[in-house]
C-alpha cells in the first residue's frame, strides 16, 4: 500500500514551493519595472524608449471626466457596484428556512449583481494615464462602502405563500462597493500611447499587472514575505512527508524481513522433515514419535503478526493459529471463517 499522507505532504509541498518561486518571481520583476515619478515624465520616456512593450509604475489619484454618483452612500466613484430600482445589480436576501427538524434557520441567497464603470485615470497634478482592465489585476479589490438592509414589505398573500413553502422573508440587504475618485493608488502595467497622445496603463502580454492602494516598495515586500512563507511551509511540508514516506518504507522492510525468516524457518523444518523421512524408520512407535518431534519442528508462529508464537484457541471451532494479542482484534476465525465466541489462552510447558 502507498503512503498516501506521505504522498500528500509532498505534494503539496511541490505546489507551496510554486507558489514561493511565483511569488519571489513577481517580487523580482517588480524591482525591475521602471518607476516613473511624475506622470509628465511617462510621455517623454514612451516617445524616446525604444524597449516594446514598456512595463512601469505609476501612482497618481483616481479620477475621472464622467464620475458616477452613488446612490446610497454618496459618494463620486468610477467603478461602482449598487443597486438601482429597475436593474439591482448586488441584492442579498435574507429569510428563515424550514428545516426537516421542523424549526427555522436563517439563509441567504444572492439575487442579482450588476457593476458599472466608466473611463478614468490616475493624475498626480503633471499628467494623467488612464487604466485599463483593472478588474482583473492583482490585488485589485473594491471596498464595502454602504450596506443598507431593507426589511421585507410583502402582502398578505406572498407571505402566507411564502410560509407554505417553508420561508419567511425577512427583507433585502444590498450592498455597494465605490472605487472612489481621489482615492490613492499605485498601477504596474505596461505603458502605451495612442495617436491623439492619450496614454493607457494596460495588462502586458507577459509581466505583473498590480492595481493596488499600496505602494510598489510595499508590494514588493509583500510579495517578498508571502515567497518566504510558502519557503517556511514548504520546507515543514517536505519533511513531515519524507518522514512519513521513510516510516513506512522502513515498515514495509522490516515486514518483508520477518516473512523472509518466517519462510526460511519454514525451509529449514521442512528440510529436516524430508531428510528425517529420507532415513526410512518404519517402526510405528517410532513414526509416532518421529511425527511428533517433525511436528514440534515446525515453526509456531501466530499466522497474523508471524512474530509471536500461537497460543489461543478459539470457541466453538478449536482451532490455535493466533497469539493472545492478535485475537483482540478477531471476530472471526482465519482458517475457517467462522464466528468467535470465546478465546482461550493456552500455556505449553
Amino acid at each position: 500500500m502507498l503512503p498516501w499522507g506521505g504522498l500528500s505532504c509532498c505534494l503539496s509541498a511541490a505546489a507551496l514551493y510554486l507558489l514561493g518561486r511565483s511569488s519571489g518571481r513577481d517580487a523580482e520583476l517588480l524591482k525591475s519595472v521602471t518607476r516613473v515619478d511624475q506622470l509628465k515624465e511617462l510621455a517623454q520616456l514612451l516617445e524616446a524608449e525604444c524597449v516594446v512593450p514598456l512595463v512601469v509604475a505609476i501612482s497618481g489619484r483616481v479620477s475621472s471626466d464622467t464620475p458616477i454618483n452613488c446612490e446610497f452612500s454618496g459618494l463620486r466613484g468610477v467603478i461602482v457596484e449598487e443597486t438601482f430600482c429597475f436593474f439591482p445589480p448586488q441584492a442579498e436576501q435574507h429569510f428563515l428556512k424550514h428545516n426537516d427538524a421542523g424549526s427555522w434557520i436563517q439563509d441567504s441567497a444572492l439575487m442579482l449583481s450588476m457593476s458599472k464603470e466608466v473611463p478614468w485615470y490616475l493624475d498626480d497634478g503633471t499628467g494623467r494615464a488612464f487604466v485599463v482592465g483593472a478588474r482583473s489585476a492583482t490585488s485589485f479589490i473594491l471596498p464595502v462602502v454602504s450596506e443598507i438592509f431593507e426589511e421585507s414589505g410583502r402582502s398578505l398573500m406572498r407571505g402566507t405563500l411564502d410560509y407554505l413553502q417553508g420561508l419567511k422573508m425577512l427583507g433585502v440587504k444590498r450592498i455597494e462597493r465605490v472605487l472612489p475618485t481621489g482615492t490613492s493608488l499605485t498601477v504596474v502595467g505596461e505603458a502605451a500611447k495612442d495617436d491623439i497622445g492619450t496614454i493607457r496603463i494596460q495588462r502586458p502580454h507577459k509581466g505583473p499587472f498590480y492595481v493596488s492602494p499600496k505602494t510598489i516598495d510595499q508590494l514588493i515586500s509583500n510579495l517578498g514575505k508571502w515567497a518566504r512563507w510558502y519557503k517556511y511551509a514548504s520546507l515543514g511540508l517536505s519533511i513531515f512527508g519524507l518522514y512519513l514516506v521513510t516510516k513506512h518504507a522502513i515498515l514495509y522492510l522490516l515486514g518483508r524481513r520477518r516473512r523472509w525468516k518466517y519462510q526460511k524457518r519454514v525451509l529449514a523444518a521442512a528440510a529436516k522433515r524430508s531428510n528425517q523421512a529420507n532415513e526410512g524408520e518404519n517402526d510405528t512407535t517410532n513414526n509416532g514419535s518421529d511425527g511428533t518431534k517433525r511436528d514440534r519442528s515446525m515453526p509456531d508462529l501466530c499466522v497474523i503478526c508471524l512474530e509471536r508464537d500461537y497460543n489461543a484457541v478459539f470457541v466453538p471451532c478449536g482451532h490455535m493459529c493466533c497469539c493472545i494479542a492478535c485475537c483482540s482484534h478477531l471476530t472471526n476465525c482465519p482458517l475457517c471463517r467462522r464466528r468467535i465466541e470465546l478465546v482461550v489462552k493456552t500455556y505449553r510447558h
